[in-house]
Parts: structure tokens; sequence; C-alpha cells
């Protein structure tokens, strides 16, 4: 089974302008996801991104780039052009690999990759993994998924689905006993001639509602698969306080020094 890995790499972001060029002890954000990738069993793995900066950055340590127009409402729009762009069978598997999750485990890559490969009916593969912690159930950054018997997604929401009626009766601030929630982890696999079709769609009113785009998919009757996690997905960073926390864990793991401040690399 070949796939390939796309990286979306925006220079533009809210609460982190040039996200992608952060320094992480010694190399940018951008190329810590890439060389994560790399370790996966892709057959390419390409980074698209609208700015010039990123490009520049990605091509000096050896990657593969793809140019995309800046006016994507959305990731999934900008991987159907790099799709486009690279010729890609209709039937091709395609991996979306966060551009700010620089600890992904190539583990899950090759996972949700596999999973789409081994389910024909589903349009997409994705993953999670149990919720534990009441703040995480209770937080709409936390995005919870609810499943069929055969792991297709009925539902994604930033509130606590299912809703455990009588636990919160009795004590609304505590993580019930009984139940199981999972949180949706940002990994997707989808088929080239899905994301011809995806991009054709106006958003979904859950979808706009929720700010989710998987809900489109949902929305339009297609199958979403979602497997637990076969490794521990460590969070991506969309805060400094993410990117100390990275480096610290970083430092922990592999002894490297301490040089992160925050600033981009370029």
């Amino acid at each position: 089974m070949a796939f390939t890995v796309i990286i979306p790499a925006r220079y533009g972001s809210t609460r982190l302008p040039g996200k992608p060029l952060l320094d992480i002890l010694g190399q940018p954000m951008v190329q810590r996801v890439w060389a994560q990738a790399q370790l996966s069993s892709a057959a390419r793995v390409v980074i698209a991104t609208d700015d010039e900066r990123i490009l520049k950055v990605a091509q000096s340590f050896g990657a593969e780039v793809c140019m995309t127009r800046p006016e994507h409402p959305s990731g999934t729009d900008r991987l159907q052009q790099v799709a486009l762009e690279l010729g890609l069978a209709d039937d091709h598997i395609v991996v979306n690999v966060q551009g700010d999750e620089p600890l992904i485990p190539p583990q899950v890559i090759d996972q949700v990759a596999a999973n789409l490969a081994q389910h024909a009916s589903a349009g997409i593969a994705t993953l999670c993994e149990k919720i534990n912690d009441f703040t995480e159930l209770m937080s709409p950054n936390a995005v919870k998924v609810v499943r069929d018997q055969s792991g297709i997604a009925l539902y994604f929401s930033r509130a606590p689905i299912p809703y455990p009626r009588d636990a919160f009766s009795k004590n609304a601030m505590a993580m019930p006993v009984a139940g199981a929630w999972f949180r949706h982890i940002g990994i997707y696999a989808y088929r080239t001639h899905f994301l011809h079709q995806y991009v054709s769609w106006s958003p979904a009113p859950q979808e706009v509602l929720e700010c989710l785009e998987q809900l489109r998919a949902l929305h339009h009757g297609v199958a979403v698969h979602v497997a637990e996690a076969c490794h521990t997905v460590p969070a991506g960073i969309d805060t400094l306080e993410d990117l100390t926390a990275v480096c610290h864990l970083l430092q922990q793991r592999d002894g490297e020094p301490q040089r992160s401040d925050g600033n981009t690399s370029v």
C-alpha cells in the first residue's frame, strides 16, 4: 500500500504568527514534523505552504514543497490542490499530518493509512484516544467523537458526548465512573477522489456551528472510520506554553540542549 503524506503549513496563525518556523531546539517546527513523517512508511512526504519563507526553509532541509493558493478556507482544500497538482490517482491514499505536531509518532501515520485501505466503504479514516480527565471532557478544545460498533463515526462535537445524564445529575463537576469518552486526534487519511468531492461542497450547518470540518463529510453521508490510536499522540502546538512544553519533553527524551526561545528560525 503506497500513500503520500501532505503537511499543510500556513504562515498566518492568529495565536502564533509564523508558527511553522518557530524554533524547537535548533530546528523549525515544520522540519520536526517533516522528519517524523519521513519515519513513516509513506512513499512521499510533501509540505504544502502558501508562504515563500516556509518554502525556502523547507527546501533548505531537503523537503519536497508545493506552493498553494493563500485563499484556501481549510487545510483540506489545500490538500486537494496538492493532490491535483501532483497528479495523484483517484484511489491514492493521502494522509494529512498537521503542521503543528512535531512529536507525531510515525506509527499512527501508518495506522491511519492502513485503516483507510482496509475499509473500502469509508471515505475518511482518523484516530481517537480515551478521555480520562474531567477538564478535557468538558473542554471545547478537545473534540469528542462517538462511534458505532464498527468504528464508524456517528458524530464529532466540542461538547461532552455522549452526555452522562444520570452521573452529572449527581455530580456535574467530576468525571463519571461508568462510560467511555474519546478525544478525536486530528490526523486524517483520504482517497484523492474524496478530496475532489469535498471541495465542491458548501460548509454544512453543523460544521459552521462547531467549527469542525469533518462534519461536512458526515452531512454528505460519507463514512468516517475512527480507530483508537496505536501510540500516544502528544498534543500539538497552539500557544507559547505548548512550545515550551514540547521543548522540555524533547530535552527529557533526547537530552537535547535547550535552545528555543520561541523565535522563528528566519
